[in-house]
């Protein structure tokens, strides 16, 4: 019973957290009317492991509990990117973007080796509840968990560039380290499947050095302002 109540807090939890966790960059973004610290490019990818993820967990009927904060992510993601695209003057890239995301989805769930393919090939048969190879998990081709990572590394890439965070949240991506790191629970004790459980592993890992490097910018910012002061 201690057991199905963890599980039940964690994914009440998660989902709490998914439902206000990109709220607080979408306040700061208004606040500011600037973009500046932010990569549209890591946005665009995120979008795009959140499509594939969720496709993959609805194709092989796992349990709702598991993947239902991904469409409030993908709609936060959505309105951030629309208003990235305002603050950086491109607002007519907006359609485009629409219709390559919409086009991707469908494609993506046309055919089953489509779905496979995003998520490294689940053997003939298998269900949500079946634990996928550790070979195939740790290939390469696994496209979603790559996607994911690229997504982080981007954002890394533009805080390094930039060495400003003054527009980025620190309180996103604390919700965002726990939220996967609660799913690194959750799909070990539902579903067992090692795919998704290195997803959440890699993307945990990142998100909290992109935290932590939020942190440092916006700390070594303060300590300048001050000095001026």
């Amino acid at each position: 019973m201690p057991a199905d109540m963890l599980l039940h807090a964690a994914h009440l939890s998660t989902l709490v957290a998914c439902a206000v966790l990109k709220l607080p960059q979408i306040l700061v973004l208004v606040r500011a009317r600037s973009s500046c610290g932010l990569s549209l490019h890591s946005l665009l990818l995120e979008l795009a492991g959140f499509v594939v993820f969720m496709t993959y967990q609805v194709y092989y009927d796992y349990p709702p509990p598991t993947y239902l904060e991904y469409p409030i992510l993908i709609a936060q993601d959505a309105v951030m990117l629309l208003l990235i695209l305002h603050y950086n003057q491109q607002r007519s890239h907006a359609l485009l973007y629409a219709l390559l995301f919409v086009g991707g989805w469908r494609l993506v769930t046309v055919h089953k080796w489509m779905v496979d393919l995003a998520m490294v090939g689940r053997p003939e048969g298998s269900t949500g509840s079946d634990a996928a190879p550790l070979t195939c998990a740790l290939s390469p081709q696994s496209l979603c968990t790559v996607i994911s990572a690229a997504s982080k590394f981007a954002q890394l890439q533009c805080l390094w560039r930039s060495k400003d965070a003054g527009q980025v949240s620190a309180l996103s991506w604390l919700l965002a380290v726990y939220t996967c790191a609660a799913r690194i629970y959750t799909t070990a004790v539902t579903t067992g499947d090692v795919q998704v459980l290195v997803r959440f592993m890699v993307t945990t890992s990142l998100n909290a050095w992109v935290l932590l490097t939020v942190l440092h910018y916006q700390k070594r910012g303060g300590g300048g302002a001050k000095k001026q002061d």
